[in-house]
Parts: structure tokens; C-alpha cells; sequence
């Protein structure tokens, strides 16, 4: 018996009205080659693209291949049948997405129709169908597949505006790297993964020497130009992707330094001084050195061997050696050992 009745008497818009959506892919997973014909030849008119399969497993084959809009599917085929093809192509979406299914069968019983929706199909017509009834059908299954698109586009273009949004609320709107937020989330996580796998982590402070005499001798906008070009320049003396630079406040930076040794920070930390020395930015109130200078103070500890210590103790480590750096006449850098000067202060920051 064919699948399909033709509809009686004068052409209707029900079995002759374009789909919505232009050029829909439609899959017939059918293996009565007539019935199949003639629900072909109704997809056209419908300005549907029909695809074609005379078993299950060349059903699976031609759905993941063509990425239909909708699927009407017989329930007994060559092969795997058609419960386990609607079983097989659930399994295999990912979230948000979802093709329609509507099975077409002789069968009526209760219990095919619950094993068919059970199985994830999303409608169930007995033969021999009427093609008005399976248009219509098809219709509606169109309709909320493409509100289920344009949804699933929306909530996407959402999450990527959220991620934006994220970044910028961690950028520093005057030199472009992170900002104090910023700095914060990644000490945290870096702490919680370097005590977690047993590793050091490292943490520079640095400060811009004499800056505050520089903006008065100079202006702010000569300022913010420096701290832009420094902050540039630091940025760019990190050679790893896990290492940081972040705005720390007004003229001072930090640089997170996952999985560094005492050795590796020293060296880290003097090329970012160098660096900064070699920009020979003109600073008419430095004094002899005439020049924009930095001075640098870093700690380096192990979070997995100080398990009583807060994340935030290693910038005190790291602030007590940039104290000392300016101290001891500024533009040179000082790196503390933290987990030897662990019981040096209070037990909380």
C-alpha cells in the first residue's frame, strides 16, 4: 500500500503551498520505491529539496552527510529499523539542536506509536497518509525547527557577547592588558592549579620610577602615552601564553608567572627592566639617569607547600621586595624566595 493519498479535486495551498523557508531538505527514509516517488514529486512542488533512502542505514548516512531540515521516517526498513534510526540521530545531537522526525507506518497499536516518540520521534501518521495531512505536518515541524535555529543562533550570538563582555570588564581601558580584576582571577586560579599539580608560581610588581614627577614635569597625557608604551612593552617580554601583565593601579603593573622557578623569574624580570631601560623615554625629573626607568619586585612560592597561605600573601612577598628594590636606588629588581619567608608576617593579608 503507498504511504500517500493524493489530495481530491482542485489544488489547495495545503498540497500545494510552499514550506517556510526556501529550498528545505527533506529526508524520506521510505523503502517502497512508489511511495516514495510520490512524496518526492509533492516535496517539489512544496519548493522542498527531496532525499532519498530505502533503509536505515542509508538513512544515517545521507542525514549526517545532508543535515536535513526534516525527517519522515517508516518505521519498518531494511536493516536497522526506523526505532532505532530516530534513536541513533537523538544521540548524535548536540545541545540545542533538533531535527523533526515523523514516523509513517502501517502500524497503529499503542505501543509502536509510545516505542516511536519514546525513540524521539515528534510525530506518528499511519498508512496510508493523506498528503494535505503530512504537508500540514510538515508545515508546523518546519516552523518550530526554524524558531529552534534562530533561537539556538541567538542564545550563540549571546554567549559570544557575554564572553566580550567578560574580556572587556577584565582589560584596563588605558593600556589594553588586564586590569586589577583581571590580575585577580588569574592569581587566584593560577594559585589553585600550581598548588593542585605541584608547581611554583611566580609574581612580579613592578613600578614605574619617579612617575609622579614625571606627569608633573611633563603633563598626564605624556603620563598615560608612558604607561601605555611600558605596559606594551612588558606585555611583550612574556614569551609563554599562561604568563599575565595587568595594570595594577596608576603606575603599577604585576605579571603572573605560572610553573617559574626563582631562577626563571630573575631572568623574566630583567629583561622586562631592560627592556623598559631601552626605551629611553626622555623623564626630565629622573636626575642622572634622564630617562624612564622601572624598578622590579618579585616572590616566588610553592602553593602546594604552604597550604595554610592565601593567594594574596604573595603579593605582600612580591611588594616587600619591589620596597626593597626602590630602597636599595631603583631601576633593578629584587626577587624574595616566599616560601622561606613564609612564617616573615601575620598569618592573614
Amino acid at each position: 500500500m503507498d504511504t500517500l493519498t493524493e489530495p481530491a479535486g482542485t489544488p489547495t495551498e495545503a498540497s500545494t503551498g510552499k514550506l517556510p523557508g526556501s529550498e528545505r531538505k527533506v529526508l524520506v527514509i521510505e523503502d517502497t520505491l512508489t511511495s516514495a516517488a510520490v512524496l518526492a514529486r509533492h516535496l517539489e512542488k512544496m519548493g522542498c529539496i527531496p532525499l532519498l533512502a530505502d533503509s536505515g542505514e542509508k538513512g544515517l548516512e545521507s542525514f549526517f552527510y545532508h543535515n536535513p531540515d526534516v525527517v519522515p521516517l517508516d518505521v519498518i526498513l531494511p536493516g536497522i529499523d526506523g526505532i532505532e534510526v530516530a534513536r541513533r540521530i537523538r544521540q548524535s545531537e548536540r545541545a540545542g539542536e533538533w531535527t523533526p522526525i515523523i514516523f509513517l507506518t502501517a502500524r497503529s497499536d499503542e505501543g509502536a506509536i509510545e516505542a516511536g516518540i519514546e525513540a524521539g520521534g515528534d510525530d506518528y501518521l499511519t498508512k496510508p497518509v493523506s498528503f494535505v495531512v503530512l504537508a500540514a505536518k510538515l508545515r508546523a515541524m518546519l516552523r518550530l525547527a526554524h524558531a529552534q535555529q534562530n533561537l539556538l543562533l541567538l542564545t550563540r550570538r549571546l554567549d559570544e557577547a557575554n564572553q566580550k563582555l567578560r574580556r572587556l570588564t577584565n582589560l584596563d581601558g588605558l593600556t589594553g592588558i588586564a586590569n586589577r580584576r583581571g590580575f585577580d582571577d588569574k592569581l587566584a586560579r593560577e594559585w589553585a592549579r600550581c598548588r593542585r599539580e605541584e608547581r611554583p608560581l611566580a609574581l612580579l610588581m613592578i613600578d614605574v620610577d619617579h612617575f609622579k614627577a614625571f606627569n608633573d614635569s611633563l603633563g598626564h597625557l605624556a603620563g598615560d602615552d608612558t604607561l601605555k608604551i611600558v605596559a606594551a612593552t612588558i606585555a611583550g617580554s612574556l614569551q609563554r601564553p599562561g604568563d599575565m601583565a595587568a595594570r595594577y593601579g596608576g603606575e603599577e603593573f604585576a605579571v603572573v608567572l605560572p610553573n617559574t622557578d626563582l631562577a626563571g623569574t630573575r631572568h623574566i624580570a630583567e629583561r622586562i627592566r631592560e627592556n623598559v631601560d631601552k626605551l629611553r623615554i626622555s623623564h626630565p625629573a629622573q636626575g642622572m639617569a634622564e630617562h624612564v626607568t622601572i624598578s622590579v619586585g618579585g616572590a616566588v612560592a610553592h602553593p602546594a607547600a604552604l597550604p595554610a597561605m592565601p593567594a594574596s600573601r604573595l603579593i605582600d612577598f612580591a611588594d616587600a621586595a619591589l620596597y626593597r628594590a626602590k630602597k636599595e636606588g631603583r631601576n633593578r629588581v629584587v626577587i624574595f624566595d616566599a616560601d622561606a619567608m613564609a612564617s616573615s608576617l601575620p598569618a592573614s593579608r
